[in-house]
């Protein structure tokens, strides 16, 4: 029988992907997309909870995946039966990889040249035997981002991902060279040849204004490769903020329409987080209370099992009903059941205190919580509930001690 309960009632810990706000998010990525021409994708690193696909299938071209589970996945639950697009990146694919990634994908993007020219012919030969309907593209790196988190930053130097400008000038100093005119130069028997695309991905957490500053140094770059006939999209990669209320959406569907029409392309972007942004839970209750200089919260969830970006980023993630510490009479750090020291999932006040068995609703953790868990120190991965337009939650997934230990 189906579990539903109220919000209230959920057992914790537990994530609940708010629906409603899933739509929301949804809706604004539709609208840039109608307005535009873009096809948006989502990019499963940030949310791959596909229990709710279809409903997001109403909003976006399809999936884009880090690797072969990931594609295999967003071709399974959205591109095959609802006829959306599966795409594929990743800094390096095996021969095996090929074989799998072939049949599902309908584009491959490629890290480095090194690894068009290992996987050319055989992705070549399967597109052409099967009617081209596989497109191939290269990562690009513009040596540009404004990301000031060096561990999200793709450009930094030693960075091992994409492809430089000087990169492509060593390999196709001929064909530069074979023309004035970028649009009558020939690809074949360069490495341009079999490729449709170029993608970058540059930025994390951010509004239109750096993705418009970025396509300038794309263009300056790249443009004599965008204006050959034989590319035909160009991806711009994800880390954008869409759907949130301050992103400058109009700004982002004139510049997509300028890129379409200058180059000839098909624009895609490829957001995680402003798919599932602000439309989740993580809840919790709090197991003991101790003092050590301040009020320490010990709780059922855990910054680095249950969110581990709040370490890694690092962040202090939002929580209802509190306020910064000090702000309110009753102060207290939080922290996980681990025997980690520094899992501390940040400091709090709030109105009233806190007492053994406190609900805690952490907020807009519907992305890079549920597929970046784990079960370090055998703690019990959260539950997984789906609320819904009638304020009731569903139940999509209860783990237990089998799924740890078949971890291991």
């Amino acid at each position: 029988m189906e579990k539903r309960l109220p919000l209230q009632q959920v057992p914790t810990p537990a994530y609940v992907i708010d629906l409603p706000a899933l739509r929301k998010n949804g809706e604004r990525l539709k609208y840039v997309s109608d307005n535009s021409g873009a096809h948006i994708l989502l990019a499963q690193k940030a949310f791959s909870s596909y229990s709710v696909y279809p409903e997001l299938a109403k909003y976006i071209s399809g999936t884009t995946a880090s690797g072969y589970f990931e594609a295999q996945l967003g071709y399974e639950e959205m591109g095959k039966p609802f006829g959306k697009e599966t795409h594929v990146y990743a800094p390096a694919f095996t021969s095996e990889d090929m074989d799998k990634l072939l049949p599902i994908c309908d584009h491959i993007i490629f890290n480095s040249i090194a690894q068009w020219k290992t996987h050319r012919a055989k992705a070549s030969a399967f597109s052409k035997e099967n009617g081209g309907v596989q497109s191939f593209g290269l990562r690009i790196n513009p040596e540009y981002s404004e990301i000031e988190t060096d561990l999200y930053n793709p450009c930094v130097t030693g960075s091992r991902l994409g492809i430089r400008k000087c990169d492509l000038d060593n390999e196709l100093s001929d064909f530069y060279a074979s023309s004035d005119d970028p649009e009558s130069r020939k690809v074949e028997g360069t490495i341009l040849e079999g490729l449709s695309g170029l993608h970058f991905h540059t930025h994390c957490e951010q509004g239109f204004e750096p993705l418009f500053r970025t396509i300038k140094v794309i263009e300056e770059k790249f443009s004599e490769i965008l204006m050959l006939p034989s590319i035909t999209w160009l991806n711009l990669g994800g880390g954008h903020h869409i759907s949130k209320d301050d992103y400058d959406r109009d700004g982002l569907i004139s510049e997509v329409k300028r890129l379409s029409k200058k180059y000839n392309v098909t624009v895609y972007l490829e957001p995680g987080e402003a798919v599932a942004i602000d439309a989740g839970y993580l809840i919790g209750s709090v197991l003991d209370i101790v003092e050590n200089g301040i009020r320490i919260a010990i709780l059922d969830v855990s910054a680095a099992c249950h969110m581990p970006d709040v370490l890694e980023m690092p962040y202090r993630p939002p929580l209802q009903g509190s306020f910064e510490a000090g702000e309110k009479e009753y102060t207290y750090r939080l922290g996980g059941n681990t025997c980690l020291a520094g899992d501390v999932i940040g400091d709090y006040s709030f109105e009233a205190p806190l007492e053994v068995g406190s609900r805690l609703y952490f907020t807009d953790m519907a992305m890079y919580t549920i597929v970046k868990n784990n079960t370090f120190n055998g703690m019990p991965l959260p539950s997984i509930w789906i609320l819904g337009d009638d304020g009731l939650c569903t139940l999509v997934k209860e783990f237990g001690y089998e799924d740890f230990k078949m971890r291991l």
